[in-house]
């Protein structure tokens, strides 16, 4: 028996071995090619197939891009420089055209003296929006977000300090009206106060109380019309803008259609499904044409606010039906939880039931968002000079008729850029806000 044991004992470790490494071939960049491009012969053949495709479309537009004119001053010029730089058969890209008229299609026809303006106006307005975005800024930065609103456009349309601190006084009389209202008849009359005050306040009394202080105390920056915007000023402007309100108003109106008040669940889907129904080009021609056989007489309705109330009407109506969406994803014990917790509507919405549709919802509202910045450019059929409309002029001046790729690629690459951010930002709060268990 001891022979046995000890036999047996020579085939008993006393440590455990270290862990072997992995294959060479499953690790690292040959790991990620054979995972993810060569894991089947299909991949691979479709890898390979893709490879040479991209080769091919490589190798014919980027001598196009490299053999280029940035110093030209005409079409002809240009073609002329190319053939001379790189052979009589040769062609290349103007890129001249770019450099000549880049301001025009950034600022449009606003004043070059001035262009600070914009720049401050639109580096306040992403200072104001990195609070909400991003966790990490630190909360005083939250002044800003509050003050963005009203310093962004008194910025890029000038004009004398105090309407924009009128501005701002009326959701501070909508603010005190609600309480007030609360007080003495319940949430629903303090709401609508709130809502109605402001609107009167807006309508009637902001502009003669800005002219009366302006006229005690002249402070103020020089105007700039609304025609005198355009290019990409223009589609941030307008784009930004709708994109910002169209969230809470796309939110009031999800709600307002799963209302249990027939006036405000008629007036909610009455609203959203009529701007579904109809195309934003409608809306732009009924904004540029209609808009102000609404307004009291002689009112002097800035064009360009009247496409911004339009786009942002047209992107809180495809907004709502998004977090519509979300909102009937949401289990039912969420409701039922909210309602064991004792907590009333409002409470509800804002601590545990919008939160998660809006967590759901996020994919769907960010192709809203995008869908709406790419239609900005629509404004250029109503006679607004976006980048689109911008090229159109630019390619009518004799010296640049028949240029073509250099304008739209331009103009592509740029819109690429904002939608493409957009899209990555959606996906890192995707999974920053990623709860569920893996």
């Amino acid at each position: 028996m001891s022979d046995t044991h000890s036999h047996s004992a020579a085939f008993a470790r006393g440590r455990l071995l270290p862990p072997e490494p992995p294959p060479a071939r499953s690790v690292g960049p040959v790991g990620w090619l054979r995972q993810n491009l060569f894991s089947s012969w299909l991949n691979a053949a479709l890898t390979l197939l893709s490879l040479a495709l991209l080769t091919w479309l490589l190798a014919a537009v980027l001598p196009w891009i490299v053999q280029s004119s940035w110093t030209a001053s005409s079409l002809s010029e240009c073609r002329a420089q190319i053939r001379a730089a790189f052979g009589p058969e040769a062609s290349g890209a103007c890129w001249a055209v770019i450099r000549e008229r880049w301001a025009q299609l950034v600022f449009g026809f606003y004043p070059s003296e001035i262009y600070w303006r914009p720049v401050l106006a639109f580096g306040i307005a992403l200072g104001g929006m990195a609070p909400v975005l991003f966790p990490g800024v630190p909360r005083r930065a939250l002044y800003l977000s509050v003050a963005a609103p009203f310093l962004v456009p008194w910025l890029l349309w000038g004009g004398t300090v105090w309407l924009p601190v009128a501005v701002a006084l009326g959701f501070a009389l909508g603010y005190v009206a609600y309480r007030i209202v609360d007080a003495v008849a319940g949430t629903l009359p303090g709401t609508i106060a709130a809502a109605l005050v402001p609107v009167l306040w807006w309508l009637w009394l902001a502009g003669p109380a800005a002219g009366q202080l302006q006229a005690v105390l002249p402070l103020g920056i020089e105007p700039v019309s609304s025609r005198d915007f355009g290019g990409f000023m223009l589609s941030i402007t307008i784009g930004v803008t709708a994109i910002t309100l169209s969230l809470p108003f796309g939110i009031l109106l999800a709600l307002g259609r799963q209302s249990r008040m027939f006036i405000v669940k008629s007036l909610c889907v009455g609203v959203i499904e009529f701007v579904r129904g109809v195309p934003l080009i409608t809306l732009l021609f009924v904004a540029w044409l209609l808009l102000n056989y609404f307004m009291p007489p002689d009112t002097n309705f800035d064009i360009v606010l009247r496409v911004i109330i339009m786009v942002t009407l047209f992107a809180s109506a495809y907004v709502a039906e998004v977090i519509r969406g979300g909102l009937a994803a949401l289990p039912r014990g969420q409701y039922e939880a909210a309602d064991a917790l004792g907590l009333d509507y409002w409470k509800a919405q804002r601590l545990i039931v919008m939160p998660q549709a809006l967590k759901i919802s996020i994919p769907g509202i960010v192709s809203t968002f995008i869908g709406v910045f790419k239609d900005t450019t629509l404004v250029s059929i109503i006679g607004l000079l976006d980048p689109v409309g911008f090229s159109n002029s630019i390619r009518a001046d004799v010296n640049w008729n028949g240029i073509v790729w250099e304008l739209y690629g331009f103009i592509a690459a740029l819109f690429f850029v904002f939608c493409f951010s957009m899209s990555r930002y959606s996906m890192y709060l995707e999974r920053r806000l990623r709860t569920e268990r893996r």
